[in-house]
């Protein structure tokens, strides 16, 4: 008879030089730094928008409101930049004369006082107002949702390979006009499967009910989508490029390898481009999808209810990422566990944890090493084929 497994506590070790503490200079350095990029790159989106921003972005925002933002970003810039210097005699000052410099960079070029007039639309572009927009609002969200319920309560912020992620966080927003470029096309593919009826009696349905239908429809796709990339061998290697997070933050979702967050937005555009919804029911499913993608992989220990019976949480994705034997190949789902659990991947031990992350396999950490690990993978296979 097979011994029941042993479930163990994670233990994250704490470690005071990561840890920001009031008075060190620290949390005034990282602010101004952040706040002089964020405001520099905000300066070039304005005064290129055609190129730095998106078509469908622009729609939603008040771009002039916006710019009493960016005011308020440059000032405090300089403000936190300028008490760097007074709490700290060491390496921080370097990061706040760099503020600095950003910050000046960003008045010299025209600052918050740029003219916005008509924008020439353009197909492709980079992102740049999605990059700054979201980063703002997942800061201010989902970091705050960590330290005021944090599941490892040492966690830091800045653990090992944050900058990794967040260099996969910049890649997927700024690429943003190519992803959905590529998706579009994908699903204008599926021309022949479309139904004027169907779409008319969706579009017939309440708004909340027409989201309730998307939100399943999105995610049997994702859950076959993503249940490929576990177990057919020849995708696997480009998705665990997503499991090699070992810590799990609200950042550590943004890991993945081009190729998939290509493929999985273009597979997910389908039920939506085939369904036909309103687009205010379209509206709901993408900022609720948004929201959860970043929750589920959030440090947080929030308690759902009978709402974890029903959606994707984090302490049930965050068994997905585990690498112990129970948890390998199972919680697929991207919203709900409807699916998990009628094709019998639904795994969550009772109010366990995982104490493990990562694959069984360790990846490359670099970001070069981790984008051709796929291809290595693949040589490597076709290498032992071979007579």
């Amino acid at each position: 008879m097979t011994e029941p497994y042993q479930y163990q506590p994670r233990h994250v070790e704490k470690n005071p030089a990561k840890e920001f503490r009031i008075g060190e200079g620290r949390i005034s350095c990282y602010l101004s730094l952040t706040l002089s990029i964020l405001s520099l790159l905000a300066v070039l989106a304005y005064l290129y928008p055609a190129y730095l921003t998106t078509a469908e972005l622009r729609q939603v925002y008040d771009a002039e409101q916006l710019q009493l933002l960016l005011k308020y970003a440059m000032y405090f810039s300089l403000f936190f930049a300028a008490l760097t210097f007074g709490l700290n005699k060491g390496k921080y000052k370097l990061y706040g004369l760099v503020a600095i410099s950003l910050t000046l960079i960003g008045f010299a070029l025209g600052g918050y006082n740029i003219p916005i007039g008509q924008v020439e639309p353009r197909e492709l572009s980079l992102g740049v107002d999605w990059l700054i927009l979201a980063f703002l609002g997942s800061v201010v969200i989902f970091m705050t949702l960590e330290k005021l319920f944090p599941k490892y309560r040492d966690q830091v912020i800045t653990r090992p390979e944050w900058a990794v992620d967040m260099f996969y966080f910049c890649f997927n927003h700024l690429a943003i006009s190519a992803i959905l470029i590529f998706a579009n096309y994908h699903a204008s593919h599926f021309d022949w499967a479309v139904s004027p009826s169907v779409q008319s009696t969706v579009q017939a349905m309440p708004v909340w009910l027409q989201v309730i239908l998307i939100i399943l429809a999105a995610d049997f796709v994702l859950y076959w989508e993503h249940r490929a990339y576990h177990e057919v061998k020849t995708l696997w290697p480009i998705h665990a490029v997503h499991h090699s997070v070992e810590h799990l933050d609200w950042l550590a979702g943004s890991r993945g390898h081009f190729v998939q967050v290509f493929s999985e937005r273009a597979m997910v555009m389908i039920p939506l481009y085939l369904l036909g919804a309103d687009e205010s029911a379209l509206n709901i499913y993408v900022t609720f999808a948004a929201l959860q993608a970043i929750l589920i992989h959030c440090n947080v220990d929030i308690p759902f209810g009978p709402l974890k019976t029903i959606f994707v949480t984090p302490q049930f994705h965050h068994w997905h990422h585990s690498s112990e034997k129970p948890a390998i190949d199972t919680n697929y789902s991207a919203h709900t566990v409807l699916f998990d659990r009628l094709f019998g991947t639904y795994h969550l031990p009772g109010n366990y944890w995982p104490a493990e992350y990562d694959t069984t396999v360790r990846l490359p950490r670099q970001i070069w090493g981790q984008t051709w690990y796929p291809i290595v993978r693949w040589k490597q296979r076709l290498g032992k084929k071979l007579p």
